[in-house]
């Protein structure tokens, strides 16, 4: 038991966030100017490959895609998350990544984002059998 509070507070106090329950996280309404297509442009060292594409697509109730393909396309749902400030995409996975925002530009994962009009059709593909709504 004093093993588990020393860990928690370390981990509170280094700013680590952790979700033990994907059903349990609030789902956050993503904030003005973030809800749309983000998409990777050119090679990323976080990344497999120079020619993988990493999307992450957020509509305005908070539910996000990240998609992310190269040979194959591999797809998980999550939400928004506010820990204090801070905003997160949580995956079905209990993966926790924080978003920055500065303008046409988001920061996740290791990866800068770039908005873009659409995303590629097999995120379109992966967005519908996921059942989320396409961001306006």
């Amino acid at each position: 038991m004093k093993k588990r509070v020393i860990i928690g507070a370390a981990m509170l106090l280094s700013g680590c966030v952790q979700v033990d329950n994907y059903d349990a996280v609030v789902k956050q309404p993503a904030p003005a100017g973030l809800a749309g297509y983000w998409q990777s442009s050119g090679p990323q060292s976080s990344l497999v490959s120079p020619e993988a594409i990493a999307s992450l697509i957020v509509t305005k109730e908070g539910d996000t895609l990240d998609c992310r393909q190269w040979q194959r396309v591999i797809a998980v749902p999550g939400k928004l998350m506010r820990n204090g400030d801070k905003l997160y995409n949580v995956t079905q996975k209990r993966d926790i990544y924080r978003l920055e925002r500065e303008s046409n530009t988001l920061e996740f994962d290791g990866l800068t984002l770039q908005r873009v009009d659409k995303p590629t059709v097999e995120c379109q593909d992966a967005l519908t059998k996921a059942g989320l709504t396409i961001p306006h």
